[in-house]
């Protein structure tokens, strides 16, 4: 035994050494291949120096690029003005405040408004609720799946939260209208949501196993005939029963942390000089259709550039709504070239749009600019990042993950320069509540635009005739926005 030890080991000292790039024949680390990928670090002046800086600063603050310290030109030719910055604050409904700020910026320019904004604690509500019944129905949907199903796991995962995206938006806003944000002001947990989000997916989780109990419980598989149509009635209408039991405690949880919704409220109606013009008493649907009157589910189209998927198709997102019997997320895939010229004709009629991207790449926070010359990673760190935009999406590297209001670009020639957003970060985060990006940014790093059709071209408009392609729920590219 001993010699065939000796043996191996000689015959191991013997092979040719593995170039740096190679790794032990069983997938492991050696005492040998750690001995040949240490040299990384090699321990030199210059090596000590970083680690020692490294050791008391954020990689961020180092790699911050000197170069590029000025603050950017804040002069945009074309921009569409609004009134007022909102704040998520510690919340996911990025998604919500973008959409309402779309429809603001309309309202406030159509009716001559002074600062307005539109409860989004309202429609937060009835989100949450529609999204709790989606999950509760998805789970009665797939009742005969085994419960290690894909689809099963990806509810019981997802059950609810507070992120999303416009089609959410469209809907709920149809479906129980809009209220002024006095009517129905934030709280603690409208603005702190993961305490009520974490109570909602333990009460919406043990729902759905009562769900999938009650089903396995009337033994439906074992009838045939008359007696199995039967049942299955009865089971129907027991498990929309239970159902709704859950719903209910589901509506309780949301009264006590958000409030009650109202169903009728009066509004005073003050010009843009802050000069009375009337007072009248709304239902939050009457309200949308004075001040709003919209058709958003047919007047809007949601474009995206993802260059992982052929350009020039439609995709729909499987149970990537907010509503059950609302509209999955669809949207036209396209080159960010094409996208842009939809953006600056949008912009320059004087409307804003629903925008999303990959916020946390190249961000200075303080002086509220998207640049990918911001940081410089590469000679701080001594290595190269080399993936392009489809290959950060292939690997996870990057996705759409933060919705704003994209109402600025400053053409030189008819040639963007740089564009701007209003987040809803508050009024004292970024540049005066808004963050500026370059157009080299906007090429990496865009995601998502929803646009009017008048603003789209015909050509465009004519995919949408196409039978979508079905994307599953737990595709990585649409995590919903926060």
């Amino acid at each position: 035994m001993k010699k065939t030890i000796a043996f191996a080991a000689a015959l191991i000292l013997s092979m040719p050494a593995f170039s740096h790039a190679q790794v032990a024949p069983d997938g492991g680390i050696t005492p040998e291949v750690l001995q040949r990928i240490s040299r990384g670090y090699t321990g030199n002046a210059s090596d000590k120096a970083l680690r020692n800086a490294l050791a008391g600063n954020a990689i961020s603050v180092l790699a911050t690029n000197a170069g590029n310290a000025a603050m950017i030109d804040t002069h945009f030719s074309d921009e569409v003005k609004t009134k007022g910055i909102t704040d998520q604050k510690s919340s996911g409904r990025c998604w919500l405040f973008t959409g309402l700020n779309v429809m603001r910026a309309s309202v406030i320019d159509r009716h001559d408004l002074g600062a307005f904004t539109f409860s989004q604690n309202y429609l937060f509500f009835y989100d949450q609720l529609e999204k709790a019944n989606l999950f509760l129905q998805g789970v009665i949907d797939t009742k005969d799946l085994p419960f290690d199903d894909r689809k099963v796991d990806w509810l019981f995962s997802n059950p609810i939260g507070d992120g999303g995206q416009f089609t959410g938006v469209s809907d709920l806003a149809l479906k129980y209208g809009v209220v002024p944000s006095d009517a129905m002001p934030e709280t603690y947990s409208s603005n702190n949501t993961s305490q009520m989000s974490s109570q909602l997916k333990t009460v919406l989780r043990q729902g759905g196993l009562l769900l999938r109990e009650t089903y396995e419980a009337a033994g439906l598989a074992a009838l045939k005939g008359k007696k199995a149509e039967a049942a299955l009635k009865d089971v129907s209408a027991r498990l929309q029963a239970v159902k709704e039991d859950v719903l209910s405690d589901v509506y309780r949880i949301l009264s006590l942390c958000l409030g009650v919704p109202p169903q009728e409220f009066e509004w005073t109606r003050y010009d843009s000089k802050g000069e009375f013009v009337s007072r009248a008493t709304y239902t939050p649907v009457s309200f949308y259709e004075e001040f709003v009157g919209e058709a958003l589910n047919d007047n809007y189209v949601m474009l995206m550039n993802d260059p992982t998927r052929e350009y020039g198709k439609v995709y729909e997102i499987d149970y990537d709504r907010h509503v059950y019997d609302g509209h999955n997320w669809l949207y036209i895939n396209l080159p960010v070239e094409r996208i842009k010229e939809i953006a600056i004709a949008s912009i320059k009629d004087g409307k804003a749009m629903y925008f999303s991207c990959d916020v946390g790449k190249f961000l200075n926070s303080k002086k509220g600019v998207l640049d990918i010359a911001n940081y410089d990673y590469s000679s701080l760190l001594g290595v190269e990042f080399t993936m392009d935009k489809r290959e950060r999406v292939l690997t996870h590297a990057s996705g759409s993950s933060h919705a704003m209001t994209l109402m600025a670009v400053d053409l030189r020639d008819g040639t963007p320069v740089k564009w701007m957003v209003e987040n809803s970060w508050g009024a004292d985060s970024g540049y005066k509540g808004h963050l500026i990006m370059t157009d080299e940014w906007f090429n990496e790093y865009m995601f998502r635009l929803v646009a009017e059709k008048k603003y789209i071209p015909s050509d465009i408009i004519d995919m949408l005739a196409q039978t979508p392609v079905r994307l599953p729920a737990w595709d990585p590219m649409f995590a919903p926005e926060q």
